[in-house]
């Protein structure tokens, strides 16, 4: 059976009745012609045919089982630091199989690129011989770190894993926003956002024939473990936490935890004779591989910031040895800075010798004088943002701005261009999501992260991700720190 029917035409209990697209959008759920897509309507019908009451009782259940398992984020911005526990909207997103594919071989091409393109930078630095790029885009980066040029790390991978975040245009088709190749987070909301979906909807799960996205924490210890220096049955590996003040402990946790490792503070470790240690009763042992949630600017006090207290002194030294794996590599911050992203069709090109699978955003770098005489002139148009900013700060959003607000930015860009780029603010597409307030569903912006975890048989695409939502109405901003939630994503098995 396939359901076609209109949402103009839904009962008065029906989900659908009240719903309108956003003009623009691209809405992933239900098409310009307010029917539910294709056989989207097979699968959501469990969903389609609930009254609204019936949503909000399993959209309750779902927050409760959240705050039961502590899945929670902390809000720097907050003057309480409290915790709060990541809005979650029971409606999947829900992905074909096709468009999946094409998309994860572009991830694939992607990741490639730039593991490639880190190797080089803090290598042989051929690429900034390319006569179509300023090397002083990579140079004078404040996310080089010359320090490391020369040391190859072990295993021979630097991007060990990646959150690459995408939009899908009015089009209906994905483009890069961003990567995140440093200590990309949120994986923990993908794992446990799939539980709470599984328990909530487990008929519409069965019917949609969902990609499993739980073999992600071995598949990423097993990655750890084949690029350390040490044989198999010895290897040990841990995660490297700041501490229980991160807004991102939860994850710490939960990924030690699933992984089968060890969560460790820099407190907890040691350096003698350039090898690792963890302190233990039994005394020291030796740690082969770390995957550290700590900021790189911070992990070490002997090379970085000398006033760090989350850092383990001589832990550079140990990896410049060779003896110990950092996951992801210190320095990989040059290939997800805002102003190298620009360059990123370039890189894929000359290490690559293809053409991108992947569409970006247009991009102007405030650092050209051409590109930055556009942006001033054209602020009202654009969005703004630091290249080294995150979370959604830092930015001025132009066509929802403030003449004092694009006053102060064109002040800043002249004062510092490197530090800016600029892009058109593009539709993101929407998808039917719970909005407890009005008891009701409407359409919302919506992001994806998606990861990729790479190993020495090249990189391999969790089959799901995080899919961020703007819970105001209105909204394009994502970011669960100014307001934003999460769904599960639901990549659908092939169909015959």
């Amino acid at each position: 059976m396939r359901y076609h029917q209109p949402v103009e035409a839904a009962s008065s209990a029906d989900l659908f009745a009240s719903y309108q697209r956003i003009p623009g959008a691209y809405d992933e759920i239900v098409g310009p012609d307010d029917r539910v897509r294709g056989d989207l309507g097979t699968m959501l019908e469990p969903l389609v045919r609930m009254d609204p009451d019936q949503l909000a009782h399993r959209a309750d259940l779902a927050a409760l089982s959240l705050i039961n398992q502590g899945v929670t984020f902390s809000v720097y911005s907050d003057s309480a630091g409290s915790e709060k526990v990541f809005p979650f909207c029971p409606v999947p997103r829900m992905l074909r199989h096709d468009a999946w594919a094409r998309l994860e071989r572009g991830l694939v091409q992607r990741l490639r690129a730039l593991e490639l393109f880190l190797d080089d930078v803090y290598g042989a630095q051929t690429f900034l011989t390319n006569p179509r790029i300023d090397p002083g885009m990579v140079l004078e980066s404040s996310a080089y770190m010359a320090k490391l040029h020369g040391i190859k790390p072990a295993g021979g991978v630097r991007v060990h894993v990646g959150g690459i975040d995408l939009i899908r245009g009015a089009d209906g088709g994905f483009a890069v926003l961003e990567d995140n190749l440093r200590c990309p987070s949120g994986v923990s909301y993908v794992l446990q956002n799939r539980v709470v979906s599984k328990r909530v909807f487990p008929e519409m799960f069965r019917r949609a024939r969902v990609r499993r996205v739980d073999t992600y924490p071995a598949r990423l210890a097993a990655a750890l473990t084949a690029v350390a220096p040490c044989a198999e049955e010895d290897c040990c590996s841990v995660v490297l936490t700041p501490g229980s003040y991160n807004s991102a402990y939860f994850e710490h946790t939960f990924l030690a935890r699933t992984m089968g490792i060890e969560l460790v503070e820099a407190s907890d470790l040691l350096v003698d004779d350039d090898r690792v240690y963890a302190r233990t009763t039994a005394g020291p042992q030796r740690v082969h591989s770390i995957y550290r949630r700590t900021d790189e600017t911070f992990l070490d006090p002997e090379v970085f910031r000398p006033d760090s207290l989350l850092g383990v002194p001589g832990i550079i030294r140990a990896y410049a040895a060779g003896n110990v794996v950092l996951a992801n590599a210190p320095g990989n911050g040059i290939a997800d800075d805002k102003g190298i992203y620009p360059l990123v069709p370039e890189i894929i090109r000359h290490f690559l010798g293809e053409e991108p699978l992947l569409a970006q955003v247009p991009t102007y770098m405030c650092a050209r004088q051409d590109d930055r005489a556009y942006v001033l002139e054209h602020l009202h148009e654009l969005v703004v943002k630091l290249v080294d900013g995150a979370g959604g700060y830092g930015m001025l959003m132009g066509p929802q701005s403030t003449a004092d607000e694009r006053d102060q930015f064109r002040a800043r860009i002249l004062a510092e261009p490197r530090r800016y780029i600029a892009q058109p603010l593009v539709e993101l597409s929407t998808t039917p999501t719970w909005i407890p307030e009005k008891h009701r569903l409407e359409p919302r912006r919506v992001d994806l992260r998606p990861y990729v975890i790479t190993s020495p048989d090249g990189p391999w695409v969790l089959r799901g991700g995080l899919t961020r939502t703007a819970l105001v109405e209105g909204s394009y901003v994502v970011n669960s720190s100014q307001g934003g939630g999460s769904k599960d994503t639901w990549v659908l098995e092939e169909r015959s």
